[in-house]
């Protein structure tokens, strides 16, 4: 999956250790490399001096990469299509977290995508918690870009520290907000009242915690998001709307994530501690509570074992499906 692709592209860069990887995306119905995937190894090897084997493109199965010394710097990458903008963020944010000076980067691309986090889950739940681990990363939003228009547009500065803290993550604390949000671009009004709606009977939010947000873009867009803040951490839900789901049932699908969070005593939702994994492996420690363990944490976990001696253990919370997520250094 491309998870393992980023992974070992950020360590491989973090390390100076080359990688080949095979049967990229090989489950998929487009297998290979697609465009977002593409970037975010060129934009690896573009802030270490890299190289990756010749004629690596669109639909690649295979890459051999080869590292060079991360360089602090201004960058600019654009996935060409509404590939997400995110996930080269991702890819090659903490290097630069742990450059030897500051750097900028601009990404276009897509802001809002289905199986990617969106801008605001990196802005209210991931960098946040980066920032309690030491990191200084100051990231904007200039443009929105939805599927399949694409079009949007993020700027990140990034101050450089010279290590990541450990951070631990057991209890999430009192319930300080939530509220839901209905993003939408060139769709009718009536989209984000009809979600709200549903979503407001769903999780009984009263009127001020249910917001519409229109936004410009290039094309047509929708995107529901809820927003849980409690003390220790806060975690972002979404749907997307998309031609054929009505607005109701993509209401529906984000409640019902919503409901077993709350109903949950975890610190972090299954999509959060799948970004936090990374980080606080390069930080050489951690722990946080979270749900039942996605096939994406258990990569994850054996990609950075490839790369780092850490070990990561998912220690089952009593009774239920939850887990204590625990990342230690090992000897070797």
């Amino acid at each position: 999956g491309g998870q393992i692709l980023r992974s070992s592209l950020a360590l491989a860069v973090l390390t100076g250790q080359p990688f080949r990887i095979e049967n990229i995306r090989a489950g998929r119905p487009k297998s290979g490399l697609l465009r977002q995937h593409l970037t975010a190894l060129q934009g690896a090897a573009a802030i270490c001096g890299g190289k990756y084997t010749d004629g690596t493109g669109l639909g690649a199965s295979e890459v051999e990469f080869y590292p060079g010394s991360v360089r602090a710097g201004n960058y600019e990458f654009a996935v060409g299509t509404a590939g997400s903008a995110m996930l080269v963020f991702q890819t090659v944010l903490l290097p630069l977290v742990l450059a030897d000076g500051p750097s900028r980067i601009i990404i276009t691309g897509g802001t809002h995508n289905p199986a990617a986090p969106p801008f605001e889950f990196i802005t209210r739940a991931f960098l946040p918690l980066l920032r309690q681990m030491g990191a200084d990363i100051n990231l904007r939003l200039i443009n929105y870009g939805f599927m399949p228009a694409g079009g949007g547009r993020i700027m990140a500065d990034i101050k450089p520290v010279s290590a990541l803290k450990p951070l631990t993550l057991l209890e999430r604390g009192d319930q300080q907000d939530i509220y839901a949000e209905a993003f939408f671009a060139n769709l009718p009004f009536e989209v984000a009242e009809r979600e709200l709606e549903a979503i407001g009977s769903h999780l009984s939010l009263p009127g001020p915690a249910k917001r519409v947000r229109e936004v410009k873009s290039s094309g047509p867009g929708n995107v529901m998001m809820v927003t849980v803040e409690s003390e220790n951490t806060t975690d972002v839900f979404t749907g997307f709307g998309r031609r054929g789901l009505r607005a109701e049932e993509v209401a529906r699908e984000v409640a019902d994530e919503v409901k077993d969070y709350l109903s949950s005593d975890v610190a972090v939702c299954p999509h959060l501690a799948d970004q936090l994994m990374l980080p606080m492996a390069i930080a050489g420690g951690g722990e946080f509570t979270t749900g039942k363990p996605t096939r994406h944490a258990r990569t994850n976990a054996a990609t950075i074992a490839r790369f780092l001696s850490v070990e990561t253990t998912f220690e089952p919370l009593g009774e239920t499906r939850a887990v204590t997520v625990r990342i230690t250094e090992t000897k070797g």
